[in-house]
């Protein structure tokens, strides 16, 4: 996307500090725009227009989308013209979103009642980014920023040709989006497991996206919708994940999880290196288009583990269960819905919610997303991805009318250096996540998303190893990452990164669908390389180390203060870069009526998911698993018997060997 407005190396917006909003007439640059969120509104929207409703509230994100770039490529006619941001973007964003509210109301009312207030959504503002111009001198020069310019227009300017921060000029990040991880004080308080608390844990591995499946789809909160996220996911588990997939298709797909019972998708924002590397998606939707730029890096680690509750046994996820952590518009919608959680190994009892951790020497980036743990009892999803899952109290209590469900606490650990914000990310690049383009790359944007796609034997396997305090699944013994000593360096942990090459490459060049197409071909390595980075594997048991406590949904109750896996505690490393120190709203439901034409209570149901894809339909038959479940801690790479045997006889009859040369030649001396 063409940002001709330029991002401060040394300033910028503090989610602490309240929005600031300014008149079209006082725009110089480092805008974005302000609009309220209609599926927020939308808490209930009839099934029959569930269809038609979704479609529109993913034309709302577009005409966003290109209503900022219109304002970020206009910083020369807004220093000329007062009005001109009103008359040529404000103004027919406008009529554009009333337009398009009317449909939404026309189609509820035809089945329904029509919502009241619809109209009074349409107008945006011009918000205060926080991404003001960077005064020559700090970090590049005139020349500079007009070739960061040229950067952001063509995508093709790289090297020391481009600005600093990897031509990401004007979108994000920026130095006030970082802190010292250091310079924050312990925060994470679990609640302590009582009475008839569900203490066990159990963990599924599920790869780190090695073989690169990407898209900028997002199946829940825009099914049938290419682009509806704008914004690259990295997906793990179910490989047939786009917008079009149809839960039969989920059901029949591939899945890189270890055991094959566990088709779920798990999926969240790319992490992007913004040192100006062209990726696939460099001169399209989602990606460089909407000023999602640079390196994507693969993840040195993804642990998936369900815990229990600390009051109560947990019950059975529906299969087909849609969870949406977090909010990817919190930017501009602020902190209710947010759920971002970002740390470093070794320090992880510090958890941020609106800024990017910087980390010392020998320390790695975690993002950390605790999933809603308690559900209604009745839908698998609603009609704002919200209304049907909740989060525990501060105590660990599910509202009233919810149930304990297993939650799902994932896990993210990047090898990613501290950027250097003196010089706005020129010598070590800064990093972000994708998101919408009027959100900037904030952290506080950070969210994460679920479908339940397990088999139900192997749920209910799980359900059964948490309530009675086991630890258990295909990733329970994948082991945990070190702490740090006191002071960590790089250099005796670099064997431990020689195994991240080859996982680096696929990020580059996979064939993945950029609309959906190709989406459920299966991994080519299920399993994938979690656990090379030499950290003790995966799978996690580092995520569940605070879990088997009981402890698992403490500060769920405030959403925008989630906590985060028990880290190790209290280690100080070296220091780190000294820094200054707001999800998609989702709107969208199960879209039955267009995914492959499989309609519930078909005659055949061959793939055993009955009638689950409606919602409001909690259970359905399981289908017939691909590969025994798994629900013990299994041993990575383990053989059996014969092939123990097969290793050891070698080393026994050199044992013969060296001992037969003793006597010869203790005989050879006698002589």
């Amino acid at each position: 996307m063409a940002a001709n407005v330029y991002a401060s190396a040394t300033d910028g917006f503090s989610g602490d500090d309240p929005a600031r909003t300014r008149s079209a007439a006082g725009i110089t640059g480092g805008a974005t725009i302000d609009c309220p969120d209609v599926g927020t509104k939308l808490t209930s929207v009839p099934e029959q227009a569930r269809e038609e409703v979704d479609k529109e509230l993913a034309a709302l994100d577009q005409q966003i989308a290109k209503a900022y770039q219109q304002l970020s490529e206009s910083t020369q006619q807004l220093q000329q013209d007062a009005g001109f941001a009103d008359n040529a973007i404000m103004n027919p964003l406008k009529e554009k979103r009333g337009a398009t509210l009317e449909r939404i109301a026309i189609a509820i009312d035809r089945v329904g009642d029509r919502p009241e207030g619809l109209a009074d959504l349409a107008a945006c503002t011009v918000r205060e980014s926080g991404n003001q111009a960077l005064p020559q001198g700090e970090g590049q020069d005139g020349g500079d920023q007009q070739n960061g310019q040229e950067q952001n227009q063509g995508g093709q300017e790289q090297g020391n040709e481009q600005g600093a921060n990897g031509g990401q000029a004007g979108n994000g990040p920026v130095a006030a989006d970082f802190a010292d991880i250091k310079n924050v004080q312990p925060n994470v308080n679990d609640p302590r497991p009582e009475g008839d608390a569900s203490r066990g844990s159990f963990a599924t591995s599920c790869g780190v996206n090695e073989n690169g499946l990407f898209n900028s789809d997002n199946i829940i909160a825009a099914p049938g919708v290419t682009n509806g996220a704008h914004h690259f996911h990295d997906y793990v588990g179910n490989q047939a994940n786009n917008a079009f997939a149809s839960d039969q298709d989920l059901a029949a797909a591939g899945t890189s999880c270890d055991d094959q019972g566990d088709k779920s998708s798990y999926y969240w924002p790319v992490l992007r290196l913004q040192n100006g590397t062209q990726e696939q998606d460099a001169q399209k939707p989602g990606g460089g288009i909407e000023g999602n730029a640079g390196e994507i890096v693969t993840p040195k680690q993804v642990t998936l583990n369900f815990v229990g509750n600390p009051r109560e046994k947990v019950t059975a996820m529906p299969r087909l269960l849609r969870i949406i952590t977090g909010d990817a518009k919190s930017f501009v919608n602020g902190p209710a819905n947010a759920n971002a959680s970002w740390s470093c190994t070794g320090f992880e009892d510090r958890q941020l919610k609106d800024k990017y951790p910087l980390c010392p020497q020998g320390s790695d980036v975690v993002r950390t997303f605790r999933f809603q743990s308690c559900w209604d009892g009745r839908n698998i999803d609603s009609a704002n991805h919200r209304t049907h899952v909740a989060f525990t109290d501060a105590a660990g209590t599910c509202p009233s009318g919810f149930r304990p469900i297993p939650q799902l606490v994932q896990r993210i650990v990047y090898d990613v250096d501290a950027p250097s914000l003196q010089d706005g990310g020129r010598t070590t690049p800064l990093f972000a996540v994708d998101s919408f383009p009027e959100q900037l790359h904030k952290p506080v944007t950070d969210h994460g998303d679920f479908i339940n796609v397990f088999d139900e034997k192997l749920m209910g396997e799980m359900v059964d190893c948490i309530n009675e305090g086991r630890t258990c699944g295909a990733g329970a013994d994948g082991g945990q990452d070190p702490a740090p000593s006191e002071e960590p360096t790089k250099e005796p942990q670099e064997p431990t990164k020689t195994p991240e090459a080859p996982q680096e490459q696929p990020s580059k060049t996979p064939d993945a669908p950029q609309g959906g197409d190709d989406g459920g071909k299966p991994a080519d390595e299920p399993g994938g390389a979690e656990g090379d980075d030499g950290k003790g594997g995966k799978g996690d048991a580092d995520g569940g180390k605070g879990d088997g406590k009981g402890g698992d949904d403490g500060g769920d109750g405030d959403a925008s203060e989630p906590p985060a896996d028990e880290p190790d505690p209290g280690q100080e490393p070296g220091d780190a870069t000294t820094a200054p120190g707001k999800a998609e709203p989702e709107v969208k439901a199960t879209d039955a009526g267009e995914q492959g034409g499989a309609e519930a209570g078909n005659d055949e149901d061959t793939d055993g998911l009955g009638d689950a894809q409606a919602v409001g339909t909690a259970t359905s038959a399981p289908p017939t698993p691909t590969a025994p479940s798994q629900t013990e801690p299994q041993a990575a790479g383990g053989g059996g018997l014969a092939d123990t045997g097969a290793q050891l006889w070698p080393a026994a009859a050199g044992a013969v060997l060296v001992i037969a040369g003793f006597v010869v030649l203790r005989r050879g001396r006698r002589a």
